[in-house]
C-alpha cells in the first residue's frame, strides 16, 4: 500500500470517530449525561494518533513534493499551518475536558461548542486534503517517489485500527459505540 492510500486509510478511521464524537454531541444537546472519561479519551486519541503519527508522516510527504508545483506548494504550506493549529486546538479540548473532571464548571453550552469547533476543524481539514493536497500529489507524483517515501517512511502501527490493536484502545472504541447506542 502506497504511503497515500495508508494516509487515505487513516481519514477514513479518523473520519469514524468523529461519526462517533459527533453522534455523542447530539446525545449531549439532548441532555444526555456525558461520560467525560470516553471523550477525554477519545479527543485524546484523535489528537495524539494525529500529531505522533499521522501529520508527521503527511508533513514528511509534503516537503518531499514540495517544489514540484508551485500551485501545490500554497497547498503544502497551508496544510502544515493546519496541522499545527489542529496541535493546539485537540490539546485545548483536552484542557477542557481534564478541566472539567477536576470540577471545573463550564457551562455545557460552550463544552457542546468547543466540540463541535473541534470536530469541524478536523473534518474540514480531511477534507482538504482528500480533495485538494492528495489529488494535486498524486498529479505529480512517480512509482519511484513512493518507493522512496515507503523507505523513509515505514508504515506504523495504529493502537485502534493497526493490526494489533491496543487493549486500551479497542476498548475505548467498543465503550464509545455501546455508549452512543445505548441512549438510542
Amino acid at each position: 500500500m502506497t504511503l497515500i492510500a495508508q494516509l487515505h486509510q487513516d481519514h477514513i478511521n479518523l473520519s469514524r470517530l468523529l461519526e462517533l464524537m459527533e453522534l455523542k454531541i447530539q446525545k449531549l444537546k439532548a441532555g444526555d449525561a456525558p461520560n467525560f472519561m470516553l471523550l477525554s479519551e477519545l479527543v485524546d486519541y484523535i489528537g495524539n494518533y494525529a500529531d505522533q503519527y499521522h501529520h508527521p508522516r503527511e508533513d514528511h510527504m509534503y516537503h518531499y513534493f514540495a517544489g514540484q508545483s508551485s500551485a501545490l506548494d500554497e497547498h503544502l504550506q497551508q496544510c502544515e499551518a493546519e496541522h499545527a493549529d489542529l496541535k493546539q486546538a485537540s490539546k485545548t479540548v483536552n484542557e477542557t475536558v481534564d478541566a472539567v473532571m477536576h470540577d471545573a464548571v463550564i457551562p455545557m453550552s460552550d463544552f457542546i461548542d468547543q466540540l463541535e469547533a473541534f470536530v469541524l476543524r478536523e473534518r474540514d481539514h480531511l477534507d482538504y486534503e482528500e480533495t485538494v493536497i492528495f489529488p494535486g500529489i498524486e498529479k505529480i507524483a512517480k512509482t519511484s517517489d513512493w518507493e522512496v517515501l515507503e523507505q523513509k517512511l515505514p508504515e506504523p502501527e495504529d493502537p485502534l485500527f493497526g493490526e494489533k490493536q491496543g487493549e486500551n484502545y479497542r476498548e475505548l472504541y467498543k465503550a464509545l459505540l455501546q455508549d452512543v447506542i445505548a441512549a438510542r
